[in-house]
């Protein structure tokens, strides 16, 4: 079925990207705008919102989409994970696919890093590394924050086990620590990370980004995907069949 996308956030490098790929997959974009335009004069000329504009600009998007009865797709990221819970309670009001990634293969990393944690025991450190371009604003990026959240969920740890780098006299690395490295630097669209290091072994798993066209697809295909889901929060594993 063809759909009407509204793009919020359309002056990014995603919002670029999205207006580009939507020409080359034949996908109406009925209105594309930005910080300081008025989404609710435009909301009504389209199907789906899909928003990768700033976190401030969150609540009221989904505000305005429950209103007006609109599906959403949200790729924006940085929100502190007190705001996000608040918001994905507003999001479930909403067929709404909320990702901090929407390539087909991070989505794939997604999921054997979870078949790793699950097997891989304590004496596997576990650390992720991410690399993105000097212009993101935001660390850990979407990305390495779901990889974490993967890692914590099937060791059944806390955030408290996180490590954000490492300064000082740290004393001996801890079983239960998960350490996360971001990098900035250059123009490096995407690069994430998983290592698991045991004595005597280390496993790694590397998912590398050289198009941002990877993810305006992706995000397109969840536009696509669910205009026609019932009210809820899904997530690309959902829109892929992943799970």
């Amino acid at each position: 079925m063809a759909i009407r996308i509204l793009i919020n956030g359309a002056k990014g490098r995603m919002g670029h990207a999205l207006i580009t790929t939507s020409g080359e997959l034949g996908i109406e974009v009925a209105a594309a705008i930005d910080a300081g335009d008025d989404l609710s004069s435009v909301i009504t000329k389209a199907d789906v919102i899909v928003d990768f504009s700033s976190p401030a600009a969150t609540k009221s998007v989904l505000d305005q989409a429950i209103a007006n009865k609109k599906a959403v797709v949200i790729g924006t990221t940085g929100h502190s994970a007190a705001d996000k819970k608040e918001l994905l309670v507003l999001a479930g009001k909403i067929p709404c696919v909320w990702a901090g990634n929407f390539s087909v293969g991070v989505n794939l990393l997604f999921a054997l890093t979870r078949r790793a944690a699950g097997i891989l025991g304590s004496d596997y450190d576990a650390e992720v590394v991410e690399m993105h371009h000097r212009f993101k604003k935001d660390a850990p990026s979407g990305t390495a924050a779901r990889l974490l959240e993967i890692i914590l969920e099937e060791r059944k740890l806390t955030a408290d086990a996180l490590r954000h780098g490492r300064k000082g006299i740290t004393g001996e690395r801890q079983p239960t620590e998960v350490g996360i490295h971001a990098l900035r630097g250059g123009d490096v669209v995407g690069d994430h990370t998983v290592m698991f290091a045991a004595l005597g072994e280390r496993l790694e798993l590397t998912h590398r980004a050289s198009d941002r066209g990877i993810f305006a697809r992706g995000a397109l295909r969840a536009a696509q995907w669910v205009g026609n889901q019932p009210a809820g929060v899904y997530d690309m594993q959902d829109v892929l069949g992943l799970k």
